[in-house]
């Protein structure tokens, strides 16, 4: 089932309102592995634990970072927050220049530019380091037209009835 496209990598975008933004990525990330390839996700935002990093822990092949503390989408980002995001964006610009993952995936970078953590132009710049075969994931809600115009691969997820307006609360193993 080869092709000639097999070894050329993307940049795919996953934004909107509705839930599965960091699903999807982490179904990839998942598949990706199952294909042998080393995966890199870089959780900009996220501090808290999660079931997602238990289950991604069986994977060798897929390295797990959050650059996140305390959850300030109530308040306003503090300097602790946006030091911990701009560690992160450095961190996964250099794994992106030295060319030691297949695929690259930055949760909730729309999120961290939304809060200006740090700017698009910062992420435009360091997804321009990718090598042809490297694919790179971005998530998060408020996606910028820039980094529309950049993906190759663009999805909204789109909220039409969730069960949280019925008052059910995040549940573990689903939600978190």
């Amino acid at each position: 089932m080869a092709d000639k496209n097999e070894d050329t990598g993307f940049i795919h975008l996953y934004t909107g309102n509705g839930k599965g933004k960091t699903t999807a990525a982490i179904g990839l990330a998942v598949r990706a592995a199952g294909a042998g390839k080393s995966v890199f996700i870089a959780q900009f935002v996220k501090g808290m634990h999660y079931a997602e990093l238990d289950s991604l822990k069986r994977f060798p092949e897929i390295v797990v970072k959050q650059y996140g503390l305390d959850c300030f989408i109530v308040n306003s980002p503090t300097q602790r927050d946006i030091d911990a995001a701009r560690a992160g964006l450095e961190e996964v610009t250099a794994a992106i220049a030295d060319n030691h993952f297949d695929m690259v995936i930055l949760d909730e970078v729309c999120i961290a530019l939304y809060y200006k953590l740090f700017s698009v132009d910062e992420v435009i710049s360091l997804l321009r380091k990718k090598t042809a075969e490297m694919e790179i994931i971005l998530t998060g809600r408020y996606a910028p037209e820039e980094l529309i115009a950049t993906a190759d691969l663009v999805t909204e997820m789109r909220e039409i009835k969730h069960y949280y307006s019925r008052g059910v609360e995040a549940r573990k193993g689903i939600e978190y």
